[in-house]
């Protein structure tokens, strides 16, 4: 009865207010998934969710020691939680305190998508005539952070001039992945881990095995040209693309940079994992 009557005395302003109220919280539960959107916390997100159903299950079948076992897990974890991800946190609170955390994200118009492709192609296509090595690595759901770290941060808008000048050969970051984050040139000179597949093709050096090795534990697309031959090849999701053509690098780089992965057909044809190793 109590409810009801709470319902009837509701105005037409305090109604307004509740929706209101509720608008709020979401936009502000939005954000802070926004936020944590290309970091490795989405990940441990999926995980509480994982945890938290499981303690509801235990409690319907009735399973007390593995409850209490969740449970204990629960009450500790969110300890675990912030110190583990403390620099995230601390990210946050700084965009918070610069006013950029409820800022509208403005999205990836088309034309942005073909000037970043553009800028990819060109300076690819002039290393891989003059076979100049270069290892891209472009971030996607998964966040790079450990790995931009170990390199030198530049937070530059990507151009064509800016990749051809780092890579050339005796600079002082030429040596090293360059790690591309949205519209950025975000660290050069970085360390990638090197995959450890049987699988690879002996004859491939270690360029191509940090672009597998990164591609085998994050969903970042890696561009790899061969200092040694000038070769043109892509990786994601632990696959290697080799032997591209211009065109071809640029389509299958629209792609997965920024469009559905519709590539089947063109993974059994150059995949290191198929029957063509090439």
């Amino acid at each position: 009865m109590q409810i009801i009557e709470q319902f009837t005395d509701l105005t037409p302003v305090n109604i307004v207010f509740s929706i209101l109220d509720v608008l709020l919280v979401w936009y502000v539960i939005y954000k802070l998934l926004t936020l944590i959107k290309g970091t490795k916390a989405v990940q441990l997100l999926k995980g509480i969710f994982v945890i938290i159903f499981a303690r509801f299950a235990t409690v319907v079948f009735g399973l007390d020691t593995l409850g209490w076992f969740l449970q204990e897990v629960i009450d500790y974890g969110f300890l675990a939680i912030i110190i583990i991800f403390t620099p995230e946190i601390r990210r946050a609170l700084e965009q918070l305190g610069r006013g950029k955390i409820f800022q509208r994200s403005s999205g990836q118009l088309e034309d942005e998508q073909t000037r970043l492709v553009e800028a990819m192609k060109k300076s690819v296509s002039y290393m891989a005539k003059r076979r100049i090595g270069a290892l891209i690595s472009i971030e996607n759901e998964t966040g790079l952070t450990e790995y931009i770290e170990t390199g030198i941060k530049l937070n530059a808008e990507i151009t064509s001039e800016l990749l051809i000048n780092i890579f050339i050969p005796n600079t002082p970051l030429h040596d090293g992945a360059v790690i591309v984050q949205k519209d950025k040139v975000i660290s050069a000179a970085c360390y990638l881990p090197l995959s450890e597949s049987t699988f690879i093709s002996k004859e491939l050096g270690t360029r191509h095995r940090a672009a597998v090795g990164l591609s085998e534990v994050t969903d970042a697309v890696t561009i790899v040209v061969s200092e040694e031959t000038g070769a043109i090849s892509l990786t994601r999701n632990g696959n290697l693309y080799r032997n591209l053509s211009i065109e071809e690098f640029e389509t299958q780089l629209r792609k997965l940079w920024f469009g559905p992965e519709q590539y089947s057909d063109f993974a059994s044809k150059w995949t290191w994992r198929g029957k063509k190793n090439g």
